[in-house]
């Protein structure tokens, strides 16, 4: 019997392709000993547009487009004024078709999660292929995990409700996304507006926080803070009064300069644990790496993909911060297999693995796939940032399963007149999972490290005092690590029913969050500000005009993810899902079309080839407005959407910089700037990516 085996990607066919013994190389698949093993690159099928259904895009009478049976086509290119299917995924799609004729069963081997279900559900019926299938669901690409799960296949059906809920993501995204994206943009006249089910909530977020902090007025208010001494250790306490006029804290204020001495009125000493860390899951590093390397998520993601399909660590688009019971019994080994590590060797030698710390093992909080884990074998020739990338996964590895943090804590009240001053402090006993990074704890603001020890009604010499002038502050300006935690449980939700109905969804996922963001940044609704995250001109524009709409209502968005949870989980049917997001897509569309939004001409820009009149902005080109010039910029070139910035850019200077992430026709991902030739035709400069990487 001959078995078909389809993987996401031509370097995990390879890697499964060994271990079966398909060695024998042709285009597109490998094959021998009965199996043939073949690749997807990414999507190859998406949803049809609105053209294949009949319906011109951007007319008023056409919205909202809402169709019977959503069509499934081979993924499309922009070519001039129209889309065509892109030839790369033909091809491959013609080849995957030959390997399932060809075979008994399928294997598949696409990522084990919502998307990489879709991505060969979708071939799977594009092909109008009938053969059986089974599910190799694993959590890393190590040899034994994918021996393990071919050794374990898992009926196909068994993901039904998985493929169902993908299903349903997708439709949903293209209801919402294109019908309020072509409707805002109708009434605005022109221009690219670019809503989403996700992204528009994800923006509101942003612009909300980044006006509540521009608009906050702070307030003044004055504490005092006293200096004294025991035993030679010197400390610092303050008034647990906050003073919101100044005269009143420069009363006190004189009345300590006649006292020479303050009393203990008490003294509270208690033992302090702090619990090991969980593991992480995709949200969490995410955070951790924006937080202490500056990493974007998306840049986080893409690097533990590489880690990933490198057998270093786990499966990385994980929702979950625990591991199972059996998984738990494979720890003792990965601990071993640090031993040698340049930074944590003598840490993993001196724990005690028959005494771990279990905190991250539950297997009922297990979803797909478990929290992140190293695989034990050994990295060779990271980069710096995937170095830094893999020790966090692994540092965090061993905290996980490392002792409590003990401390002594402190606190010190003290007495002059009616004033009540506080000193806290404190003390490690035992650094237990703290002693894997070494790292120093945050302490407050007013919080130091060892008080001497002092007893009650014991007098202490007053040595100094001042009065300290401090202000209210509003939240500080999101940092992608504020935000996805905001997106994950949606902590700015004002309603607390909301709010907690929310818990266990956010909005988006650990996959589509990272992605989410980098699609704000290349609409040019938002821009870095060293780690803040804020909004442009245009992101604020768009913004005032639906905040009070649905589009941008968060739990609602939340309400979604949670009702696509429940479709994966068999409890609730994608039908019903459907018809909610129907008469929601014309609620939005209806709202949108009514909007009155005034666009500035802050993106025309003077056309490099007439030299006469003004390039315009649309969603989908950008052109001059001579029809006699004919000056056309195409957003969408080789699978990139171009941004406002690069397309004004390549008109004002006559190229743009380096641009990332083009994809050739063959599905491999490329760099390269764009600029016009002699004829303004766009092509792409590789010869500014070689003098940049000089």
């Amino acid at each position: 019997m001959k078995i078909a085996i389809i993987a996401e990607k031509p370097s995990v066919a390879r890697e499964i392709a060994s271990i079966v013994g398909a060695t024998q190389k042709e285009d597109g698949f490998l094959h021998g000993n009965n199996y043939m093993v073949t690749w997807a690159f990414g999507h190859l099928i998406q949803l049809a547009m609105p053209e294949e259904y009949g319906f011109q895009g951007f007319v008023r009478e056409n919205l909202p487009i809402i169709p019977e049976t959503f069509k499934l086509v081979p993924r499309q290119v922009k070519d001039g004024k129209e889309y065509k299917p892109d030839s790369g995924a033909l091809r491959q799609l013609k080849i995957i078709k030959h390997v399932f004729d060809s075979c008994d069963r399928i294997i598949v081997a696409t990522d084990a999660g919502r998307e990489g279900e879709l991505i060969f559900r979708y071939i799977y019926i594009h092909l109008n292929c009938k053969k059986p299938f089974d599910r190799l669901w694993i959590s890393s690409l190590t040899d034994k995990a994918i021996t393990d799960g071919l050794q374990n296949l898992r009926p196909g059906s068994g993901y039904d409700n998985l493929y169902y809920a993908a299903k349903a993501r997708a439709e949903s995204d293209w209801l919402v996304g294109l019908n309020s994206s072509q409707a805002l943009s109708i009434a605005a006249g022109r221009g690219v507006w670019s809503l989403g089910r996700v992204q528009t909530p994800t923006l509101s977020m942003i612009c909300k926080r980044f006006l509540d902090n521009k608009n906050f007025v702070s307030v003044p208010f004055w504490q005092i803070r006293v200096q004294t001494e025991k035993s030679g250790v010197s400390f610092a306490a303050v008034s647990k009064e906050k003073y919101n006029d100044k005269n009143a804290a420069n009363t006190v204020f004189c009345l300590l300069q006649d006292t020479k001495t303050l009393l203990v009125q008490s003294v509270e000493k208690k033992e302090v644990f702090q619990e090991a860390p969980l593991l992480y899951d995709l949200t969490a590093l995410q955070k951790e790496a924006n937080k202490k390397h500056s990493f974007s998520a998306d840049k986080t993601l893409s690097i533990a993909q590489k880690l990933y399909e490198a057998k270093l660590i786990s499966y990385p688009r994980t929702g979950s911060r625990y591991i199972s019971a059996d998984v738990f019994d494979e720890i003792p080994e990965l601990i071993d297999s640090l031993k040698n590590h340049q930074r944590f060797g003598n840490y993993a030698a001196s724990m005690n693995t028959d005494n771990l710390n279990r905190r991250s093992v539950d297997d009922k909080k297990v979803t797909d796939h478990h929290a992140l884990l190293i695989t034990g074998n050994t990295p060779k020739d990271l980069s710096s940032d995937e170095q830094t990338v893999y020790d966090m996964i692994a540092g965090r590895m061993l905290e996980s399963f490392s002792k409590k943090c003990i401390k002594d804590a402190t606190a010190i009240i003290l007495v002059c007149g009616e004033t009540l001053f506080e000193a806290k402090g404190s003390v490690i006993k035992q650094a237990g999972w703290r002693a894997v990074f070494n790292e120093k704890e945050e302490m407050g603001e007013e919080e130091t490290g060892n008080l001497p020890e002092v007893s009650e009604n014991e007098q202490l010499p007053l040595l100094k005092s001042e009065v300290l002038e401090k202000q209210t502050k509003p939240k500080p300006l999101h940092t992608e690590a504020s935000l996805l935690g905001t997106m994950e449980n949606a902590k700015e939700v004002e309603n607390e029913a909301e709010r907690e109905a929310m818990k266990e969804s956010g909005i988006g996922t650990p996959a589509t969050r990272a992605a989410i963001i980098e699609t704000l940044f290349s609409r040019d609704y938002i821009r870095r500000e060293k780690k803040s995250l804020v909004p442009t001109d245009k992101g604020l524009s768009v913004y005032e005009t639906v905040k009070d709409k649905r589009i941008a209502n968060v739990s609602m968005t939340g309400e979604w993810e949670n009702a696509l949870a429940q479709i994966e989980r068999g409890e609730t049917q994608p039908e019903t899902f459907g018809k909610a997001i129907e008469v929601y897509t014309r609620q939005i569309t209806a709202e949108l079309l009514d909007v009155k939004i005034t666009v500035t001409d802050e993106n025309a820009c003077l056309c490099p080839k007439c030299k006469t009149s003004q390039v315009r902005f649309y969603p989908k080109i950008a052109k001059c407005t001579d029809a006699n010039c004919g000056l056309v910029v195409f957003r969408n070139r080789s699978e990139k959407e171009l941004s406002d910035k690069q397309i004004t850019d390549l008109l004002t200077k006559g190229k743009t910089g380096i641009i990332k992430g083009f994809k050739s026709k063959n599905g491999k991902s490329f760099d390269a700037a764009l600029k016009f030739d002699a004829d303004y035709q766009v092509v792409f400069d590789f010869l500014e990516r070689k003098e940049k990487k000089q």
